[in-house]
This record gives structure tokens, sequence and C-alpha cells, in this order.
């Protein structure tokens, strides 16, 4: 973050203007309107700013910048155009331990002035930090299309039920689902309208309704393969609505990034080999949450249902008879799969795909690999760097050829993503030369040898490559 975003309240407070052109006015508009006390200074200023200045009260001073002009401000703009007064007024604010901005000079900027949306008392600030102003006005014109000009009504009338409903709900988290109520509910729709006499009305009798004990609830969610950008709508809504996220360590940092700012966020990832958060203390640790009213997200990479033992964690919540849902992911076969262009299924390629855990000894060692062997069938191994050669043995001495393509796809739909594509039989030397590490899904199967052809070659057909061992394609 270049820059820390706030609001403040400059209302009567003394802010100084340096500049007397169209420039200037706009400031001068922009914080009347929030109501400062504005000191205008400039040798020549403009009729437009001093009929502002006139009809606002504000104080204009027709002569060059001083250091001393700066005292006793609240904040500084300097718009005179002029690169030489404007790192003057800049070095002036600073020293004063004022905060200053110069339009359209980053360098003798120590705030800078946001693109607003201006619902009031909502107010939307967009800011690139002065490096695409452009950009920052797209991004305005579009939210403002977002925003119905009626949710002004609507924050107003919060603000003016806010201490009624402190005094009647004196719990936290009963006033936070009253008001989640409110904002998804009929009484949001009626103040937007205008209506606020009934929006009132439903609010009352929904203030009521919340004096009542809140039940918990969990929702197992998929948090995809990596990339922020395959959260399905639903996780991301359950994200921004839940108490607590309960995450795995795969879960990305862009994804939590994702939540409600204020919920509590716990880890309980398991690393390889680590005995601490066991399955059970995780099913335990839900029901605990779940018990005090906490409304909970469980998120899960890839989808909860395929590797990720939610069915285990439903059964657990569902046997002290809490409410639980399942919210699916894009599980990580399918997703890396598409990020590194293989086809899962292609015709008269692979006319079936197995998802197989080769996480443990009793995982693997019980697996029907003679079915597995079978050609035409693409198989999507989670979890097998550290299980390749027992993998690999298995699959040749049931059948399957050794020069049966194969492709390990580590980090998956992230920046980091790497594709090392090769054959069956040089899978552990493929591993060993190119340090493959965990997170990684290994495709095994005739779909493994295509992707996106070369360049300038639109073709979708098996990737041209010559020596196998030693293929890498990195994402991006």
């Amino acid at each position: 973050m270049d820059y820390f975003p706030a609001f403040l309240d400059i209302r009567n407070r003394p802010c100084l203007i340096v500049g007397g052109g169209d420039i200037a006015l706009r400031k001068a508009r922009l914080l009347s309107k929030a109501s400062a006390t504005l000191t205008i200074i400039a040798p020549n200023i403009s009729g437009p700013l001093s009929d502002l200045a006139v009809e606002k009260g504000h104080r204009l001073a027709k002569r060059k910048f001083r250091s001393s002009d700066v005292l006793g401000n609240w904040l500084v703009v300097s718009a005179t155009g002029n690169a030489a007064v404007e790192a003057s007024v800049f070095k002036s604010a600073c020293s004063a331990g004022i905060f200053c901005n110069g339009v359209d000079s980053v360098a003798n900027c120590s705030y800078i002035t946001p693109a607003i949306v201006d619902r009031s008392p909502v107010i939307v600030a967009i800011s690139s930090g002065g490096a695409a102003p452009v950009l920052v006005r797209k991004l305005r014109g579009q939210i403002e299309t977002m925003l119905p000009n009626g949710i002004s009504r609507l924050a107003a009338l919060a603000r003016d039920w806010r201490g009624r409903v402190g005094k009647h709900l004196g719990d936290v988290l009963a006033r936070r689902r009253f008001w989640e109520a409110v904002f998804e509910g009929p009484s949001a729709q009626l103040a937007i309208a205008g209506d606020i006499t009934a929006a009132e009305i439903a609010m009352s009798a929904l203030l009521e309704d919340s004096s009542v004990q809140q039940d918990g609830e969990a929702w197992l969610v998929g948090a995809g393969p990596g990339d922020p950008g395959l959260l399905t709508l639903r996780a991301l809504q359950i994200m921004q609505t839940a108490d607590v996220i309960v995450h795995d360590r795969l879960v990305s940092g862009q994804v939590l990034d994702l939540a409600r700012r204020d919920a509590d966020l716990i880890s309980v990832g398991k690393s390889p080999g680590c005995t601490a958060n066991s399955q059970e203390q995780i099913n335990a640790l839900l029901v605990e949450l779940v018990s005090s009213g906490k409304r909970v997200c469980r998120l899960k990479g890839g989808d909860p249902f395929i590797f990720g033992r939610g069915g285990e964690e439903i059964a657990a919540l569902s046997k002290e008879n809490l409410k639980c849902q399942v919210v699916p992911g894009i599980t990580a076969a399918a997703g890396c799969a598409a990020s590194a262009g293989i086809p899962l299924t292609h015709r008269n390629v692979s006319q079936s795909v197995a998802f197989v855990t080769a996480h443990g000894k009793d995982s693997i060692d019980n697996l029907d690999w003679a079915s597995l062997a079978r050609d035409k069938q693409t198989l999507a191994f989670y979890m097998s760097v550290k299980r390749l050669s027992d993998l690999m043995n298995n699959l040749i001495e049931n059948g399957r050829s050794a020069a049966t393509p194969v492709a390990f796809i580590e980090k998956g739909a992230t920046p980091e993503q790497r594709v090392i594509r090769g054959t069956l039989g040089q899978l552990t030397l493929l591993a060993e030369a190119h340090r493959i590490v965990a997170p990684a899904i290994l495709i095994v199967g005739e779909v493994a040898a295509y992707g996106i052809a070369e360049v300038g070659d639109d073709r979708y057909m098996p990737v041209k490559y010559t020596n196998p061992d030693y293929m890498i394609t990195q994402k991006g």
C-alpha cells in the first residue's frame, strides 16, 4: 500500500490554497464543499475564485507566497503550476509538519486528493497514488453508475438509528447481524426509493426480532486453486459476511485479502509431517465457533469435497445439530490444468478423468492400479511429490506405457506457475532435475502433451518440444 487512505473532518478548519487560477478554483470548491475555512494566496486571483471567496467567507491575499503562510493550517494545497513555487510550498509545509498537495506534482505531495463519488454521507474515494489519473477517472465513472442516488438516504437513516439500535442490542455481534439484515432486506430498498416511513416500520420489526439470540452457522467454501479471480461469487459473498474465516495453508494471501476487514482469520493449515492442527482439532474448533453463535467460513483450497475432508467437517457439525452449507470451488486439478492449457478430456484422446490422491502410504498402496493404468484416460494426482517413484512403477507394471505424456503443474493458477512436461518413465528424473515442490498437480495421460502451440501457430495441438526431460513453460 503506497498511501494510507483516510477521511478527514475539515469542517471549519483552516486550510491554505496557494494559487489563483482555474486549478486553485477547483480545489477551493472541493474544500469548501467539505466546509473548510480557506486562505487563498496568489499575486493574481481570478474573478470566479474571488466570487467564491466572498460567497463562502474565505480570506484572500493578493501577493506572493511566504514560507510562514503555512503555519496554523491543517492542509496546504499548491496550485500555481509553477514548479519552483510548488517546491517551496511543499518544503515549507513539510518543515511545519503539515500535509501538502502539489496539484499534478506527485513529488510535491505528502497526500493525494482522490477522485470522489459523493453520495453523502457515503463517500467513495479512488486513487492510483498519482500513477494513472485517467484510469482513476474511468473507475470513478463506473462506480457512479453502480451507486444509486438514494443510497445517501439509506446511509442517513442508518446514522439516525445507530443510537436506538445500540441501546436495544448490547451485543456487538447482534448489532452487526441487524445491520446486515437491514442492508440486505426490504428496509434498504424502501429507503433508497425514498419511502423512509415504510423503511422505519420494517426496521422496527426487524429490531424486535433481533433481540432473540442468533444461531451460528458454518459454510464450507472452496477457494479454488489460488487465483482470486477464480473464486465463485457465492464464495466472495460469504467471505465478506462471515465473522470468522478458518483457512487452510494453501489459501493464497490474495484470496484472504478479499475477506471482511474485521473478520477473525484463523489458520489451521497442515504442513507435511506436522502433527499440529489435526483434523479432529479442526472439527472441534468449528463446532466451538458455530456453537458460540459465530458465522464461520471454513475456507479450503480447491473444492471442499475433493480431497478437502469437507465430508468429515460437515459430519462433525451435523452431529451437534449445527447449521452448515457447502459452497463448491474449482478443484486444483481442473483449475491448474486449465491455466496450463491442458484439457483433462479431449475427443479421441481421453474419454475420462480420475482424481487421485497419492498422499500417505495407505492411500497409494490401496489404489486400483490396473484400472488406473488403462489407456485413453487422464489421471490427476494430488499430493504426489513424495511418492513419485511408487506411482511411476505401479502404473508401468500394470501396463501403462513409459512413453505416456506427463505434466507437473507447480503452484498452478498463480503468477509463480511452472509447467514441466515429459513422459511417465522420466517422472522421477523430471522432479529431481526441476526441483518440483508442493503444491503441484501431476497430470498423466495423452492430454498432458497438449497446450498452446508454438508462437505464431494458432492450432491447438500437442506441444512441440524436443527435450522433454528439461521442458519448462513458465506462466506469463
